[in-house]
C-alpha cells in the first residue's frame, strides 16, 4: 500500500496534466465586471489541469511591468513571502508563512492536490515569521532588515492600531505590544481569540484588516472544503468575514457565505469594506470566477449553496432553497480561478494612471487548460466602485516555456507610493516606481 498509492497518485497527476487539450477558448474577459458570463457547469472525474512548474528566477530577471514604470527586488532570500504590511513610519512588515499541513488525505483528489501543490511550489516551507524592513536614508533600498516576530503559526494577516500589533495565524488572532521604532517585538503574543485551525485546515489564510476609526478588527475566514466534502461540523463559522472588538475579542459573524476571502481592505473615500475571494472548483475550467466584492454587514454571498448570487451549486447535499434565496451577487468577478489573494487600494499620485482604484494580487491558476492569473491587476475605482476591466500591470511570472518563475501573493502601498508584491514563489519582495523619478520618501532615523 505505501508503493501503491504515491504511484497511483502521480499516474492520476500525469494523466490529468497529459491530457490537457488547451482547448480553453472561452473569452475570459467575459468573465471581468459586474455580469460575468457564467457557462453550463461541467464535472469531469479529472478536472482539466495546466500547472506550471517552479522554476524560480535566473539571476536578473524580473517581473515586467508597462512602460514608464520599473521594477526591482525590494527584499531576496526571504522563505515563502506571502503578504506585507506597512507601518505608519514606513517600515515594512513582510509575513512569511506556509500552511500548516493538517488536512487529511483520504481520496485520490487529495492525493493528486499535495502533488500538484509540490509541482507548482505552493508547498514549500514557510518562516513562519515576520520580517522588518527599514529604508533609512529614503533611497529605496532597505538596509536594516530582522526577525520583527518570530515562532508564529502559519500567519498571514497584520495590523497595526496604536500601540497594538495584531496577527492572524491560521488558528488565533494575536496582540503584541509596540512601540514606534522598535526591531524586534520579544514579549509574548496575547491570544484576543481563538480562529478555526485544524484538525482540518483546508483554507489555512487568514486574512486581516482593521476599521478606519481602529475600533474594530475584521478577518476572513476561509471554508474547510471546496464545497462542504469534509462535512458540515468542519465549516462552523467558515467561509466568513468576523467582526472583532479589538479590547474585548468579542466577535459575530459580519457576512458569511464567501468561500475564501483571502484580502480585506478599506475602499479610502467611502470606508467601505471590500474583499476578494478564490470561488470553488471542478465545475468546470470557466466556473466559478473569482471576485472582489464589497462586503454587507448580515449578507449572505452564496457558498456552498449556489455561486455568483443563486446559481445552484448541484453537488451540494442537502440543497437549501431558502438559503439560495438570501445570496446575493459580488460586485465584480475577476474571471475564473486566477486565486486573487490580495488587494490594497491606491490614492498614490506616484503611479501615474493607477492612482484610483485597487492593486490586486492573482497567485495564478491550476484548474483549467490556460493559464488564468498569474500577475498583479489594477481596477481603476470611481466614486468608491470598479469601474472598466482589470489592467494587467505586473506580469512575466510565467516564462517563454511555460514555467513559474514567480507568483504573486500580497500587495501594499509603500511610505512613498510604490507598489509592493510579494512572491512566494521567487522568495522576493519586488518593488515598483516610475522609471524616470526616485520614489524617495523622507525617513527619520530608529532606534529599536
Amino acid at each position: 500500500m505505501r508503493i501503491v498509492l504515491p504511484l497511483a497518485a502521480t499516474l492520476m497527476a500525469g494523466a490529468a496534466l497529459a491530457g490537457c487539450s488547451k482547448s480553453d477558448s472561452f473569452d475570459r474577459s467575459s468573465q471581468m465586471g459586474a455580469n460575468p458570463v457564467l457557462p453550463i457547469p461541467r464535472q469531469y472525474l479529472l478536472p482539466p489541469m495546466h500547472v506550471a512548474r517552479a522554476v524560480g528566477w535566473v539571476r536578473g530577471a524580473a517581473p515586467t511591468v508597462p512602460t514608464g514604470f520599473t521594477i526591482k527586488p525590494l527584499a531576496t532570500g526571504l522563505e515563502h513571502p506571502r503578504q506585507i504590511y506597512v507601518m505608519p513610519d514606513g517600515d515594512e512588515l513582510v509575513v512569511e508563512s506556509s500552511g500548516p499541513g493538517v488536512e487529511p488525505v483520504e481520496r485520490p483528489k487529495d492525493l493528486i492536490m499535495g502533488w500538484v501543490q509540490g509541482y507548482a511550489g505552493s508547498s514549500a516551507k514557510g518562516g513562519n515569521r515576520i520580517t522588518l524592513l527599514r529604508d533609512t536614508n529614503g533611497d529605496g533600498v532597505p538596509d536594516v532588515r530582522t526577525v520583527f516576530v518570530d515562532h508564529l503559526v502559519s500567519p498571514f494577516g497584520v495590523a497595526l492600531v496604536g500601540n497594538d500589533l495584531y496577527v492572524a495565524d491560521t488558528d488565533a488572532l494575536l496582540r503584541f505590544p509596540y512601540q514606534a521604532g522598535q526591531t524586534r517585538i520579544t514579549a509574548p503574543g496575547v491570544r484576543l481569540l481563538d480562529l478555526p485551525g485544524g484538525p482540518i485546515d483546508h483554507h489555512w489564510t487568514k486574512s486581516l484588516v482593521a476599521s478606519p476609526d481602529g475600533k474594530l478588527l475584521y478577518v476572513g475566514v476561509g471554508s474547510n472544503s471546496n464545497v462542504t466534502e469534509n462535512g458540515a461540523a468542519a465549516e462552523r463559522e467558515r467561509a466568513a468575514v468576523w467582526e472583532v472588538d479589538r479590547e474585548t475579542g468579542r466577535y459575530r459573524i459580519f457576512a458569511s457565505g464567501i468561500r475564501n476571502p483571502t484580502g480585506l481592505g478599506f475602499e479610502p473615500t467611502t470606508k467601505q469594506l471590500w474583499a476578494v475571494a478564490n470561488e470553488r472548483d471542478e465545475l468546470g475550467p470557466d466556473l466559478v470566477p473569482d471576485y472582489l466584492t464589497s462586503v454587507k454587514d448580515g449578507a449572505f454571498y452564496g457558498w456552498p449553496y449556489s455561486y455568483y448570487g443563486q446559481h445552484v451549486d448541484p453537488r451540494v447535499r442537502p440543497q437549501r432553497p431558502d438559503m439560495v434565496a438570501r445570496a446575493i451577487s459580488p460586485d465584480y468577478a475577476l474571471s475564473s480561478h486566477v486565486a486573487v489573494l490580495s488587494v490594497a487600494f491606491s490614492q498614490s499620485p506616484l503611479l501615474s494612471g493607477y492612482a484610483a482604484g485597487a492593486f490586486m494580487g492573482e497567485h495564478g491558476s491550476w484548474d483549467r487548460d490556460q493559464y488564468n492569473g498569474y500577475q498583479v491587476v489594477y481596477l481603476p475605482f470611481r466614486a468608491g466602485r470598479p469601474v472598466g476591466k482589470p489592467k494587467p500591470f505586473v506580469t512575466g511570472f510565467i516564462d517563454a516555456k511555460g514555467q513559474a518563475q514567480g507568483r504573486p501573493v500580497g500587495v501594499a502601498i509603500d511610505k512613498a507610493g510604490a507598489l509592493l508584491v510579494a512572491d512566494d514563489l521567487g522568495d522576493t519582495v519586488w518593488r515598483v516606481t516610475p522609471a524616470t523619478r526616485t520614489a524617495n520618501v523622507t525617513r527619520r532615523p530608529t532606534g529599536g
